[in-house]
């Protein structure tokens, strides 16, 4: 599975440790960036990470910032983007089988690297279901991107 993960500088360093833990699970890790913990904007690479999924150049995103919002806020804003703050297991599994989530937030000041690991690992073993009620949830999801977004 390809993953695309991104960062500002206040999730700088968690992504890099969570691009290790990847790559180290045999996942191919497209790193958008940032590069350093210089002051950067987290819309750059919310932008750069949804890109990726909408594009076909990888299957999920995650997106690190200080908190996980900001890059949470921005994703969102792309059609077919499903992007969530989960700082817990059940969060990060659930977001994907019951709601299709394709993008999972962290953040860096919030969550500590070994958690991020068990809830990156989590995000990425989850399938959604496609049960009946979580598809036609999905739809209304996708009705509401079709009315506001420009597509």
């Amino acid at each position: 599975m390809k993953i695309a993960i991104g960062a500002d500088h206040g999730g700088f360093l968690l992504k890099d440790i969570i691009g290790q833990f990847l790559t180290g699970k045999g996942y191919e890790v497209i790193d958008l960036g940032a590069y350093s913990a210089e002051p950067s904007d987290y819309p750059d690479f919310a932008r750069s990470v949804a890109e990726a999924l909408l594009k076909g150049k990888a299957e999920r995103g995650i997106l690190v910032c200080g908190s996980g919002v900001g890059a949470s806020v921005a994703a969102n804003k792309f059609p077919g983007i499903r992007a969530a703050v989960c700082h817990d297991t059940f969060s990060a599994h659930q977001g994907v089988e019951d709601d299709d989530m394709n993008i999972l937030c962290l953040g860096e000041r919030v969550i500590g690297p070994e958690l991020a690991k068990e809830v990156v690992g989590k995000f990425l073993a989850a399938e959604f279901s496609s049960a009946e009620r979580h598809v036609r949830r999905l739809k209304k999801v996708q009705s509401i991107e079709k009315d506001f977004m420009k597509t």
